[in-house]
């Protein structure tokens, strides 16, 4: 085995470091352009990454031309005479610069293997036994894809570490908002006028309010009897009683339940969460999964929301799930996520609980997102239409 890792530097985060991930090499010898060479930025939280994955190795940056033949030829012969015990990984880098690799490794007969994203195997080109026909044993977490391309995972508005606990009751609330999907928008803001925040900072269940409340643009909301009949029997609410054009008093089962019934989107995100789980395809699945796309967790830092992330081997899954129309900026958000912390080897879909237009379902086709509409939700086709999203080829 290499003590020598030489990765030629990809803008795909993935390609830097799957190599390392697989064979842990004692030192790695990227050969990168100016840019990467003297980012000391970078390199740190490449550091970071490898220091997360329990890794501690030693990481060279080597500065080279990415596009002039010669120079990166040069840069090349350079490295591999410093360490005479490496192999290269051509998995990554530009033309040009698999050109020179091929070039030199035709000279020098050093170990040479690749990745393969289709077969999810890594293989022996030249001198490099150890990666002959060798299928990919790595499993990458959500937070790890964050962290190979510089980002860092945040809490969201959902403690994953309790939904354990909800899985039974998922189900029964997606059932009861397919049947009121119409009045879901009117029905939550009904429930968020006569469930306010408590001043002292407390969770109150005890709910007590009127029947008619206000809307928006001073629309008026009745109370959604059938809705509110339907969420008692499934444990959600109980000790309902209403009192016609008067009031109506329910106590909600606890802080969580209070928190889903009073925000839209929340059912559909729970939902495609459980459907995820239920497929077993995945060694993670994590709803509301925030990404600090600079790592700094500073207060104003970018960030952005993923709906449901998940994790299968190497690859990771964005969905963006929409309880209205869906609109050509959401899509163009979740495949510029997918490209940046995910790469070539990621998937994306989205599911939206309104019939998806042609318009909106070519521009998706364009950025190879999948599209999971009210259609497929309506004919419990969603697990279907993942699990065809994952194992597709």
């Amino acid at each position: 085995m290499m003590q020598t890792l030489i990765e030629l530097y990809d803008e795909r985060p993935l390609e830097n470091v799957l190599g390392v991930d697989m064979f842990l090499p004692e030192r790695v010898v990227y050969i990168c352009p100016e840019g990467v060479a003297s980012d000391a930025r970078l390199q740190k939280k490449l550091r970071a990454y490898f220091r997360h994955r329990g890794r501690n190795p030693e990481l060279i940056f080597v500065r080279s031309s990415i596009y002039d033949t010669d120079a990166m030829l040069r840069t090349l012969r350079q490295t591999v005479t410093k360490y005479p015990d490496c192999a290269v990984d051509i998995t990554g880098g530009t033309d040009a610069v698999l050109f020179a690799a091929g070039m030199l490794c035709a000279e020098l007969k050093i170990p040479v293997f690749t990745y393969s994203r289709k077969r999810n195997r890594f293989y022996d080109l030249q001198n490099a036994p150890f990666a002959s026909n060798l299928p990919c044993s790595i499993r990458y977490s959500v937070e790890d894809c964050f962290m190979m391309a510089g980002g860092s995972m945040r809490s969201g508005r959902v403690d994953n570490a309790i939904l354990y606990r909800y899985l039974d009751d998922i189900f029964p609330f997606f059932a009861v908002y397919l049947e009121h999907r119409k009045e879901w928008v009117k029905a939550v803001t009904y429930i968020q006028r006569i469930s306010p925040p408590d001043p002292s900072g407390s969770i109150p269940l005890d709910v007590r309010g009127a029947y008619t409340v206000k809307g928006e643009r001073a629309s008026r909301i009745s109370a959604p009897e059938d809705l509110l009949r339907d969420l008692e029997r499934i444990g959600f609410i109980s000790e309902l009683r209403i009192v016609p054009a008067e009031s109506v008093s329910f106590r909600f089962r606890d802080a969580q339940i209070r928190t889903w019934l009073r925000d839209v989107g929340s059912v559909l995100e729970l939902y495609v969460y459980k459907v995820c789980l239920d497929t077993g395809l995945f060694h993670e699945v994590l709803t509301s999964a925030i990404v600090d796309w600079e790592g700094q967790e500073k207060q104003n830092a970018v960030t952005n929301e993923l709906d449901v992330m998940c994790a299968r081997g190497v690859t990771p899954v964005f969905i963006s799930c929409k309880t209205c129309e869906v609109k050509t900026e959401a899509l163009n958000e979740l495949a510029i996520l997918r490209d940046r912390f995910g790469g070539q080897i990621a998937k994306a879909a989205i599911v939206t609980a309104e019939r998806g237009g042609a318009a909106m379902r070519n521009r998706a086709e364009e950025l190879d997102i999948a599209v999971i509409d009210l259609s497929d939700l309506s004919a419990g086709r969603t697990e279907k239409r993942i699990r065809n999203l994952i194992l597709k080829r």
